[in-house]
């Protein structure tokens, strides 16, 4: 017992409570009948997480900062370098499948989807203000998610990608898959259409997100279906999120305007990035670029580029670069790379918003206060290090 106590800094009474509790496996003692041996290997586990530290607030630090946010979802993973939605390879969908396919495999849904919208909704004005500013429209007067079937949300997660699309600039015609709808809208052919189309797939949900996790923190509080959606696109509109190939484009802009020695030499002089170049999820390099650049043939000028950073970085073209030399290639509107994004993963932001709603919890992490401590009564100056404020709880047991 003295041994015990001494390697976990604690009392008697605690061994006894982490017995009782299964954590450290106990037996009597053969040569004294009225002491106890405990088992070395939980004593020494055990110790090993109090010096790591394994309190609350750092747990929590940990899992946002130090790894990533876990959350169960049957919506995608990656399996052997590629993603995977609901179990199909999202590669292998892309060669044929259109983003109403995927939508209905992600959704879960019973019907054949059509992105169709309430004429009403539409704007004369197209673009990512149009688009953001029609949908907190919808999230304004929109209806909780709480105590409504799926079939319904499903109908309105494909009125809200059809109002989106159209505010991109996608012709309205809810008879007509969506990506040649953008086609039309952005006056290019039915090949320009299917490329769209590969893209488009390609780009519907990515796992866990950081706009998935805004959006899935949204259902969780039972926001509305739009407003979801709205809290997942304001966070992948960031240059280093959905609007990161706005970045490539701006780089392949300096390149076929200097040169492509010129940039690639004073990016390596300085030590800069190169927007569009490697991913952490796949150090082999993105599938999904490889998949959409090789549909179609490049610009010179990126072609060279891209050749000679992977040559001096090692680093490979990622979906982002891919978007961007799809623009160039077809002269595509200057926001477009967005538009499809935005849109594209819209319909996987909508099935973690609708997956969410099976967990009857709110997500609600702590914060670890770092500031000054509160003086007043109950608070001395000292101890500052090991302050801990109280959680405020509602009612319900939720955290404000």
């Amino acid at each position: 017992m003295d041994e015990a106590c001494h390697l976990l800094g604690v009392r008697p009474q605690t061994v006894y409570a982490y017995v009782s509790r299964g954590k450290v496996e106990a037996q009597p003692d053969p040569a004294n009948t009225r002491r106890s041996l405990y088992r070395a290997e939980d004593v020494a586990g055990l110790a090993k997480r109090k010096q790591d530290g394994r309190k609350r607030e750092t747990v929590a630090t940990n899992t946002l900062f130090g790894s990533e946010p876990s959350i169960p979802t049957a919506l995608c993973t990656f399996f052997r370098g590629r993603p995977y939605y609901r179990g199909q390879d999202a590669i292998s969908l892309a060669q044929s499948a259109t983003l109403e396919d995927v939508a209905k495999l992600l959704w879960g849904a019973i019907r054949p989807v059509e992105f169709w919208s309430d004429p009403s909704t539409g704007t004369d004005k197209m673009g990512r203000s149009a688009a953001f500013t029609a949908l907190a429209r919808s999230a304004a007067t929109g209806h909780s998610t709480q105590g409504r079937t799926t079939a319904v949300l499903h109908n309105e997660a494909q009125s809200l990608i059809g109002q989106l699309g159209g505010a991109f600039g996608a012709h309205q015609d809810a008879q007509v898959p969506l990506h040649q709808r953008f086609a039309r809208g952005w006056k290019q052919t039915s090949k320009v259409g299917e490329l769209l189309r590969a893209a488009m797939v390609l780009l519907a949900d990515h796992e866990l997100t950081s706009s998935a996790f805004s959006a899935r923190i949204a259902a969780s509080t039972g926001a509305s279906l739009p407003a979801c959606l709205l809290a997942g696109l304001a966070t992948l509109s960031g240059p280093l999120h959905g609007d990161a190939s706005g970045r490539v484009h701006a780089l392949f802009n300096d390149v076929q305007r200097l040169g492509v020695d010129q940039v690639v030499d004073h990016y390596l002089s300085v030590g800069m990035a190169f927007s569009g170049f490697g991913h952490p999820i796949y150090p082999n390099g993105d599938p999904r670029a490889s998949a959409l650049l090789a549909l179609f043939e490049w610009p010179e000028h990126i072609v060279r580029f891209i050749e000679k950073v992977t040559k001096l970085t090692g680093l490979q073209p990622n979906i982002d670069a891919a978007l961007a030399t799809l623009v160039a290639r077809y002269k595509l509107p200057a926001d477009s790379a967005f538009s499809l994004f935005a849109t594209s993963r819209s319909v996987g932001l909508l099935a973690h918003s609708i997956e969410q709603l099976t967990v009857a919890q709110v997500i609600r992490p702590r914060g670890r206060y770092v500031g000054i401590v509160p003086i007043g009564k109950g608070f001395t100056s000292a101890g500052t290090n090991n302050f801990q404020s109280d959680a405020v709880l509602h009612s319900d047991g939720h955290h404000l």
